[in-house]
């Protein structure tokens, strides 16, 4: 069994039939399940539930001595989570009905072709990890620490949005399942990537690449490799990153700006679980979990017919939306004081001092770069100090380009002869030159009225209803 893929829990065959156990294990074991568990003895069930984290039966119906019904009964009695698909050697409408109703994923004839057998046992894999990561989710919830912080400990922040994407993530971790990250550019998406795959407890690597302006042939070799003698140049064979990712995590950056055609083949990989390496016609199959980040919006992505729908959906099992740095003004201070010290320590300097007022100042900053930006002020701050202060001469000059610097009255003008404006219009002028510095974006124009958010929007509102009326 591969952690990378495959569920965390066993699959338990039951069948009296020794020769039936034996060719499934076998026709499973190709598909890559070699976590599964065989018995013969239907009476020995009892004890190997309780004594293995089993989460799938495969049950033959008709036993001697316990039948399948009457083993279906009891798992489902005792066992309610553990999912069991029938297995018969006769097509019994009644039966199978019989089953169903008393709580069996699925009910197949032995005589069914492989692919149905195996589309029955993912999705039931499927709706038993969704159901155990619900459970997990619920009790973190209502949790009210992570119960692996370290996993954190790159990560620098106070926000609270922060921290439920922490508890979200603790949740789904363990998930085979594909992880969506979405956020600006410069939000720390990779850091989240990262986070995630040390809550899996993956015995693989991370395998991290960035997939932007990767052609259909490159995005291929890339991740599939290519057998020994695929086109000119190939004197050897070449893994491809889906394969050096075996037992780990395969993170895919930037996927919004996959080619189309390339993301046909991540679709399959991500459905059927298997990928072809360029120049061979055997497949092979995916041993690790999948997780993709993007800046794009791929709902607009996909109007513009450049992002595939069903791949989308696909890829949308698990996201997180990480929050731009101008929602998060109470981390400015904490990063600026996180990259001051990782600076210093770079070039064998003293932690610095910094200016209480420094951070209270950038709060009305956008940060188009988000993090990213802020970390390369900070180390271009350091490289230019020379006492045991903070030099904040690049922060000066972009709070000056950017007019966030501290309000003199004295840069109003009045004139004796124009009536001073009422305090209703002094207040719309001050709203809408704060939503026009802000780009419209509320929380921002909140911080620089010093005003809540709540507030702003009932009074844009207002706003609204006053030109109505005129």
């Amino acid at each position: 069994m591969n952690d990378g893929l495959y569920p965390q829990f066993k699959i338990l065959l039951v069948d009296d039939e020794i020769s039936f156990l034996r060719s499934m294990s076998l026709t499973l074991e190709r598909q890559g399940y070699t976590n599964l568990l065989t018995c013969d003895n239907p009476l020995h069930v009892k004890q190997l539930i309780a004594t293995n984290h089993i989460g799938l039966i495969l049950l033959d119906l008709t036993m001697p001595v316990l039948s399948g019904q009457d083993l279906l009964n009891w798992v489902k009695e005792e066992y309610p989570d553990i999912a069991v698909i029938i297995f018969s050697g006769l097509n019994q409408v009644d039966a199978a009905v019989d089953c169903v109703k008393k709580g069996a994923f699925d009910y197949i004839v032995k005589t069914a072709n492989q692919e149905q057998i195996f589309e029955s046992i993912k999705r039931a894999i499927r709706n038993q990890e969704l159901s155990l990561e619900n459970q997990s989710l619920r009790a973190q919830l209502m949790s009210t620490q992570l119960n692996k912080p370290e996993c954190f400990s790159n990560i620098v922040t106070a926000n609270k949005q922060m921290m439920s994407i922490f508890y979200y993530l603790e949740s789904v971790a363990q998930s085979n399942q594909p992880l969506l990250i979405t956020g600006e550019s410069g939000v720390g998406k990779e850091l989240i990537a990262e986070a995630t795959h040390a809550l899996s407890s993956r015995q693989g690597d991370l395998v991290s690449v960035n997939v932007a302006g990767l052609d259909d042939n490159i995005f291929a070799d890339t991740l599939f490799g290519h057998a020994r003698g695929a086109f000119t140049g190939a004197d050897k064979q070449r893994l491809g990153l889906v394969e050096q990712a075996a037992g780990g995590t395969l993170f895919l950056d930037e996927i919004g700006d996959l080619s189309l055609s390339s993301q046909v083949k991540l679709l399959r990989l991500l459905q059927e679980g298997e990928y072809y390496p360029i120049g061979s016609d055997r497949p092979k199959r995916t041993q690790a979990r999948v997780i993709v980040a993007t800046h794009q919006d791929l709902t607009k992505r996909q109007d513009e017919g450049v992002f595939r729908k069903d791949l989308y959906y696909r890829l949308h099992t698990h996201r997180v939306d990480i929050p731009p740095l101008r929602e998060r003004p109470e981390d400015i201070s904490l990063l600026i004081q996180h990259f001051m010290k990782k600076a210093c320590d770079e070039i064998g300097k003293s932690p610095l001092s910094i200016s209480k007022t420094l951070a209270s100042h950038l709060t009305h900053y956008a940060f188009p770069g988000n993090a990213r930006e802020l970390r390369a002020l900070v180390y271009d701050s350091v490289s230019q100090s020379r006492g045991q202060s903070l030099n904040t001469k690049p922060f000066e000059t972009l709070i000056e380009k950017n007019s966030l610097g501290l309000f003199d009255e004295n840069q109003i003008q009045y004139s004796d002869n124009t009536p001073l404006p009422t305090l209703n219009q002094a207040s719309e002028i001050l709203v809408n030159e704060a939503m026009v510095r802000a780009n419209q974006n509320q929380s921002l124009a909140a911080r620089m009225l010093g005003i809540s958010q709540p507030a702003l929007s009932k009074r844009l509102k207002n706003m609204k209803e006053n030109q109505k009326d005129e």
